[in-house]
């Protein structure tokens, strides 16, 4: 059976949820999203760009992930609204909460968006495209926000369609759609397609999303390595990944870190990549868990996100190993666009002793590492957190780590 793919996105999410919120408040004043207005973070810091912006506001050209000294130039009047943290969670919820009554397999990839796999659903709830205006309408009715659906066989085109036109809309992007309603469009359009990828892409002559799909992927590996191969299936909707559902108690261990300056070299980003998996290692032993799955996310300085996983062959705890994998992944999505943000996600947690399967072709000394993180662990204990510290982390003192164990820890 061809699978159907659902991906929801709430419409400018922030700025939504500030309008809602002040709406049931009952506070004085216009709905935020019917005026210039924008959610924005504190100019004096790190944080002082546009997060959501207002519909009025894109007519004036304000962009998500600009500074906001730039957006009040090309919008004088803008209003803007600091972020209130602490109702997303709640409002993403409450989201994430309605599509769960539609099917058991909802995997949420931020708090503002999520996949569904709706295969063989239409049984009980109709065609896709039914279900599809059904789910909408009751996030609408009964939280006040609009979203779009994108509706396809894989994760990649629908989340596809769902960038098509906003807001409060549907769209398909089935594979025999492709060439009419995706490849026109410019390649910069390409779900993990940055803004350092479409400058060489396009100095290759790769202009739309239908020229980077008919280009050999051997051409572009040996320009972009393995991020040209991964670009080229996406162009092609080549994407058998599986929605996979969280249950909330095995959530996972992460953590992340929002960057003081932007990061452009891969040596840099691995560093910190070091740093996040040693925190997250440690937490893992604390509580004797280990992990299966690893994923690795980035927030470029325009506040893009890309993130990818992969499936360990064994449960594991151990540092090297976690850090090993996200180090594969980062080199299989970066693109050489500045970062502003690293994160280190892990999910399909088990408690007990390891059931390792061995390989002939793996002569790492597992056991070995176990010893040396626990020998860290315990001096770190004992000593305080800084009593120990990795070679990598000497020519800085160790600031990466203590950002890390500082900042954006989730379990």
């Amino acid at each position: 059976m061809d699978r159907v793919i659902f991906h929801i996105d709430v419409n400018n999410a922030f700025l939504s949820w500030e309008a809602v919120y002040r709406l049931e408040q009952g506070n004085a004043g216009p709905d935020l999203r019917t005026i210039a207005c924008a959610v924005g973070g504190d100019i004096e810091k790190r944080h002082g760009v546009i997060l959501a912006k207002s519909p009025e506001a894109k007519k004036y050209k304000v962009q998500t992930g600009e500074p906001i000294t730039d957006a009040l130039k090309k919008c004088p009047n803008l209003l803007i609204i600091p972020p209130t943290h602490d109702i997303y969670p709640k409002y993403s919820k409450a989201f994430v909460d309605i599509l769960h009554k539609y099917s058991d397999k909802v995997e949420q990839v931020s708090v503002d968006e999520a996949f569904m796999d709706m295969t063989g659903m239409e049984k009980l709830f109709g065609e896709p495209l039914i279900v599809a205006e059904r789910i909408k309408s009751e996030i609408y009715d009964t939280l006040g926000f609009t979203v779009n659906v994108g509706i396809s066989s894989c994760k990649i085109l629908a989340k596809m369609a769902s960038d098509f036109q906003k807001p409060n809309k549907i769209h398909t992007l089935f594979p025999n759609e492709i060439q009419s309603k995706m490849w026109p469009l410019p390649v910069g359009d390409l779900f993990s397609v940055g803004k350092a990828s479409v400058k060489k892409l396009n100095s290759m002559g790769i202009l739309t999303i239908g020229d980077l799909a008919n280009t050999d992927p051997e051409i572009l590996k040996g320009h972009l390595k393995k991020h040209g191969e991964c670009i080229w299936r996406f162009a092609n909707g080549y994407d058998d990944t599986p929605v996979e559902p969280v249950p909330a108690e095995n959530k996972g261990y992460g953590n992340s870190t929002t960057l003081p300056a932007d990061v452009t070299e891969a040596a840099e980003a691995k560093k910190i990549l070091l740093s996040l998996s040693e925190k997250v290692g440690r937490r893992l032993r604390e509580d004797e868990a280990r992990i299966e799955v690893v994923s690795v996310g980035i927030r470029f300085f325009d506040l893009s996100n890309i993130s990818h996983q992969m499936v360990l062959t064994s449960p594991t705890n151990i540092t090297a190993e976690i850090h090993n994998a996200a180090c594969r992944l980062f080199d299989e999505m970066w693109d050489g666009t500045p970062i502003r943000l690293l994160a280190v996600q892990t999910g399909r947690v088990t408690h007990g002793e390891s059931n390792r399967q061995m390989s002939l072709f793996d002569n790492t000394d597992y056991e070995k590492l176990e010893k040396l993180d626990k020998a860290i662990d315990d001096i770190r204990k004992k000593f305080g957190s800084d009593a120990v510290c990795r070679a990598a982390f000497v020519e800085n003192a160790g600031s990466e780590k203590r950002r890390a164990d500082n900042e954006g820890v989730s379990r």
